[in-house]
């Protein structure tokens, strides 16, 4: 947590008066996208998100959490195999095994409790790893920021990840309403874990564009880099970081 406030001092100290990164040569369509994504998310998603909260118990929100972390182990372990680490990939293969089985199909998280901890891998931090250049800064329309990188393997990431509806072959689900029904729990289950993150966009800057770029940037950089960067900051999508409370 101290983390996370000092580095949102650092920004809201030059947010008023630096100029754009050159990372950011987009920046006039990416604000635009920025104000789009927000007010559809103010007017659709966090409202469902908040409903979600209302009705939807912890611990239950806690087993859809674990049910869709647990089916992307295996493209995390994938990943840290194609990175050149082949010890954290046998702990993403033994988490997915252990999960599945003891863990009632991956509600309960009785690998991390085992001391195999998750990890969080994608191609394109992959990409990233092989020296292929993060490009640009971009906000995707609905699907918010990224860097051209990671923009090109977004696509191939998420039907990994959502292995119930693969785009590149038959599904694995072929009932569509199942289908669409799981992606959407899982779009809302995500948004919801980030209910009380907001908080630090809405009370504490501003430039939120600019606060939200340079967070995600130094996020992936993080991320790409396993930690070795100069400045540390607190992960958006770790659970510790969870609203429950919208």
């Amino acid at each position: 947590m101290k983390k996370i406030i000092l580095f949102s001092v650092v920004l809201l100290l030059t947010a008023g008066c630096a100029s754009a990164p050159p990372e950011d040569p987009l920046e006039p369509f990416n604000r635009s996208m920025f104000t789009f994504n927000e007010k559809l998310d103010n007017a659709v998603v966090k409202p469902v998100a908040k409903g979600y909260v209302a009705v939807t118990p912890a611990p239950v929100r806690t087993w859809v959490s674990n049910f869709f972390g647990n089916l992307q182990d295996p493209w995390i372990g994938f990943n840290n195999l194609l990175q050149g680490k082949p010890a954290a990939a046998i702990n993403d293969l033994m988490r997915f095994v252990f999960n599945t089985t003891l863990g009632i199909g991956g509600l309960l998280d009785i690998a991390s409790e085992a001391g195999m901890p998750k990890h969080d891998e994608d191609f394109g931090q992959t990409l990233g790893v092989w020296g292929v250049k993060e490009g640009p800064y971009v906000v995707l329309p609905l699907f918010g920021p990224h860097t051209l990188r990671d923009a090109a393997a977004m696509p191939l990431d998420m039907a990994a990840q959502s292995p119930w509806s693969q785009p590149y072959g038959n599904p694995i689900v072929h009932d569509e309403k199942v289908r669409y029904g799981l992606s959407g729990l899982k779009m809302i289950n995500t948004r919801a874990r980030l209910l009380g993150i907001e908080r630090t966009l809405d009370e504490g800057t501003i430039d939120k564009y600019r606060y939200a770029r340079d967070f995600y940037l130094q996020q992936r950089r993080f991320k790409v880099n396993d930690g070795n960067i100069a400045v540390e900051y607190e992960d958006f999508d770790s659970d510790e970081n969870a609203g429950d409370t919208p």
